[in-house]
C-alpha cells in the first residue's frame, strides 16, 4: 500500500459496549497498513468508572476528547462511530473539525446542528417504542419519580435485535461484557451542542445496515434526511453488530470510503 493511502482509523463503540467489539476489524485494518486506535469510553468496557460516576455526556466522551486533543495540529484521522458512538464522534467533530478527514457513521445515531440531539432520540422511540425493547431495562439513578438516567440491553434483546447474524460465541461474549450506559438526557436537550461551523464543516459518510433491528433501516434513512451526509453506503444483510458479523466487508468498505 502506498504511504499516502495509509490512514489512522479511530473506532468509537456504541452503547454499553467497549473497545472489545472491534476485535475482528482491528487486525484487518492493520494488515492493510493502517493505524487503528480504539478505547473504552467512561463507564464502558473495562473502564473503571461506574455509570453513576459519569455526570455528563462530555465526561462520558472524555477518552475520545483527550485523544483528539493530543493529536498533532497537522494530523488528521478517520473517525468511525457505531450506534450511540455516533453522538460521541459528533461531539468530536464539533471540537476538532480540523483534525478529522472524514467521519463515518456505522449504523449510528447521527444528529444535526439545527436541533438538539434529543430530537433524534425522540424519533427513535417513535420508530421503536419502549414496548418493543423486550428485556432491556431503564434505570433510575435519581429515583423512580425522575427521568431514567441509564439503559441496559437485555440478554434476549442482544441476541434477537443486535447480534442476530453473529456467532453464538460473540453473543455470549456480549452477554458477559455489555454494561449499562448513561442516557444524558439533560445534555442532549442543549441547543448549542453542535454548530454548522464545527460539526457541519466535516465530511460525513453514513453506512446503512439494512438488517439492523435496533436502529432500523427506516430510522437510518430518516437520520440521513434529517442530517444529510456527503455519501451514503449500504450494506446488505448487515445486522447492528456488523463489524462482528461481517468484519471483512466492513474493512473493505471503510477503505473504499477513505481512498475515494
Amino acid at each position: 500500500m502506498e504511504m499516502e493511502n495509509k490512514k489512522h482509523f479511530v473506532l468509537v463503540h456504541g452503547s454499553g459496549h467497549g473497545a472489545w467489539c472491534w476485535y475482528k476489524l482491528i487486525p484487518l485494518l492493520k494488515l492493510s497498513g493502517h493505524r487503528v486506535t480504539t478505547f473504552d469510553l467512561n463507564s464502558c468496557g473495562i473502564n473503571p468508572k461506574q455509570v453513576n460516576d459519569v455526570t455528563s455526556f462530555e465526561e462520558y466522551s472524555q477518552p475520545l476528547i483527550e485523544f483528539m486533543a493530543s493529536l498533532h495540529s497537522n494530523e488528521k484521522v478517520v473517525l468511525v462511530g457505531h450506534s450511540f458512538g455516533g453522538f460521541v464522534i459528533s461531539l468530536a467533530l464539533e471540537k476538532f473539525s480540523e483534525k478529522i478527514e472524514v467521519a463515518i457513521y456505522l449504523a449510528a445515531f447521527m444528529p444535526n446542528h439545527i436541533h438538539p440531539p434529543v430530537s433524534v432520540l425522540a424519533q427513535s422511540m417513535k420508530v421503536a417504542p419502549i414496548e418493543n425493547l423486550g428485556d432491556c431495562k431503564f434505570l433510575f439513578g435519581n429515583g423512580p419519580t425522575n427521568p431514567p438516567t441509564s439503559f441496559k440491553f437485555g440478554p434476549n434483546y442482544l441476541e434477537t435485535h443486535l447480534y442476530q447474524n453473529c456467532t453464538k460465541q460473540d453473543i455470549e461474549l456480549a452477554r458477559m461484557l455489555v454494561r449499562e450506559n448513561g442516557l444524558f438526557m439533560e445534555d442532549f436537550t442543549s441547543e448549542s451542542m453542535l454548530t454548522e461551523e464545527g460539526f457541519g464543516s466535516v465530511n460525513r459518510v453514513y453506512v446503512v445496515c439494512k438488517d439492523d433491528r435496533a436502529i432500523t433501516e427506516e430510522f437510518q434513512l430518516w437520520m440521513i434526511a434529517n442530517s444529510p451526509s456527503k455519501q451514503v453506503k449500504v450494506m446488505e444483510r448487515a445486522d447492528h453488530m456488523v463489524m462482528l458479523a461481517q468484519p471483512n466487508e466492513v474493512s473493505i468498505l471503510l477503505q473504499e470510503i477513505v481512498n475515494h
